[in-house]
């Protein structure tokens, strides 16, 4: 009979499962994370848990929060279930399964924004993360900018009641602080963007001089923003995984997360009211996170986007399938080896083929069901964040772009909607409806989408550029994928 998680069952569910042995009624919620997803549990709750399992470590529990309309599902199981929650490690080896402790809150913003702003207020709260999303915040994708006019934005700026975005939370509760004479809590940005420490201060510190000059002031005189890299794949959930985790397991629960064994988290140490002893368990500190976030972007992210819009083309619905083809098994290890690793510093402390060769294994997951449409969703934002830096400064090098000019084309070839043989694909990109206007789409050429400044900047210009993506788009169009592919890998 299966046992619906919660406290109140936690000793009826098997020993076998690893559980919290902590007591969680002592934790302080030194830590409020907002955007409580699949991700941020699969990733920064299990360190903790992991480190709430050694002593002295209280100050440092989680309180999560939900600021979304759609959050509120969250809040309600998460009520129901203590704050507990399953995750499952998956691999071709097996099933592993824990209970998960470390968040012992969770607040649902529209219910009661008092009662979040007055969290982070608290003098228990010393870092407030984040994963929201590129989208959470507000860059204008053209500039780099804030995006002032978003309409979440200028809502924001003319508003004088309860916050309506993520800034504002963040406003009210460091102007609430400042009033009190308290120091600013760290503010950890968790999401899988380039600098996004960095980042997250350059928006909210312009949202800050538009909305508070003086808030604005003190805020970039004291408030740390420490980059972080974060890698862990962890797919949606699905109701397969609570059937699974329920028939496996015998444990009802109602949002488990499965995620992949591998994990690895580098921060910048920048904590001025202290932080959690992460690195007794396995995240690594440093002083300066872009070299290995430079590794990460351009082989795992820009890998994924290599092997998104090309197997999707061949008709595969999930990762590890388009990964059991030694074609594109092969053209992803090309991609690798001939055209990004040359471009790439060192790395402190990372065995670079070793890297690459946990990345094929870690695409190839038959358990994570990882699909290529979760890949190849917005690739308007992610081809120019993962693939095109590195041919940028290949073509500036005089190095190999080949591989890369072909994912480039593969998904420009993707976004006319069928694969090689005649089937709709899943689609989703905010940028579809412009993509699909430019001169030219779906046609024999691509220089009309090439064109778009907004996402190819200055490589429009490029004729070692262009001139590749035109060929690839040409053969993918009159060849197929699969014979292109064969070409290409041949180094024909």
């Amino acid at each position: 009979m299966p046992n619906k998680l919660n406290l109140a069952n936690l000793d009826r569910i098997s020993k076998d499962i690893k559980r919290p042995t902590y007591d969680r009624s002592r934790l302080k919620h030194g830590i409020v994370h907002i955007g409580v997803g699949g991700f941020h549990r699969a990733h920064q709750a299990v360190y903790l848990d992991d480190l709430l399992h050694t002593s002295g470590n209280e100050a440092w529990g989680l309180c999560g929060i939900g600021l979304l309309p759609h959050d509120k599902r969250m809040a309600e199981i998460m009520a129901a279930q203590d704050c507990l929650y399953t995750v499952v490690e998956r691999d071709n080896k097996g099933d592993v399964p824990r209970i998960i402790g470390s968040m012992t809150a969770f607040l649902w913003a529209p219910e009661n924004p008092e009662a979040v702003i007055e969290k982070m207020a608290s003098p228990d709260c010393r870092i407030v993360a984040l994963t929201i999303t590129e989208g959470g915040y507000y860059i204008n994708q053209g500039t780099g900018e804030l995006d002032a006019k978003h309409p979440d934005i200028v809502k924001e700026l003319s508003n004088t009641g309860s916050p309506v975005c993520v800034f504002g939370y963040l406003a009210a509760a460091l102007s609430r602080r400042r009033e009190r004479g308290m120091k600013p809590f760290t503010a950890q940005s968790c999401d899988n963007i380039q600098m996004n420490g960095d980042m997250f201060r350059k928006t909210f510190l312009a949202f800050l001089k538009l909305k508070d000059k003086s808030l604005h002031d003190w805020v970039a005189a004291e408030c740390a923003f420490p980059n972080s890299m974060v890698d862990r794949i962890t797919p949606a959930t699905t109701d397969e995984n609570r059937a699974m985790v329920e028939t496996s397991f015998g444990i009802t629960d109602a949002w488990p997360v499965v995620t992949e064994p591998f994990r690895q988290w580098v921060i910048e140490d920048r904590f001025p009211l202290g932080r959690p002893a992460w690195e007794k368990v396995g995240a690594q500190l440093v002083e300066e996170v872009l070299p290995y976030e430079k590794m990460k972007i351009r082989l795992l992210n820009a890998g994924h986007q290599a092997i998104a819009y090309v197997g999707m083309l061949m008709g595969y619905a999930l990762v590890n399938e388009a990964m059991e083809d030694p074609l594109i098994r092969k053209f992803a290890r090309k991609m690798m080896d001939d055209e990004v690793t040359p471009i790439l510093p060192p790395v402190p402390g990372v065995d670079l083929e070793a890297y690459k060769g946990s990345l094929i294994e870690r695409f190839s997951n038959r358990s994570i069901k990882d699909t290529l449409a979760r890949l190849g969703t917005d690739g308007s934002a992610r081809i120019p964040k993962f693939v095109l830096p590195s041919i940028a400064e290949a073509v500036s090098k005089g190095g190999r772009i080949s591989c890369l000019s072909f994912t480039v084309a593969s998904w420009l070839w993707y976004l006319q909607g069928k694969d090689d043989a005649g089937k709709a694909m899943p689609m989703s990109d905010a940028m579809l409806a412009t993509l699909r206007a430019a001169p030219g789409f779906g046609g024999d050429d691509p220089r009309g989408l090439l064109a778009i400044h907004e996402l190819f900047g200055d490589l429009s210009a490029s004729a070692a550029f262009t001139d590749q993506v035109v060929r690839s788009y040409g053969n993918l169009r009159t060849r197929g994928a699969r014979e292109t592919l064969v070409s290409l890998v041949a180094g024909q």
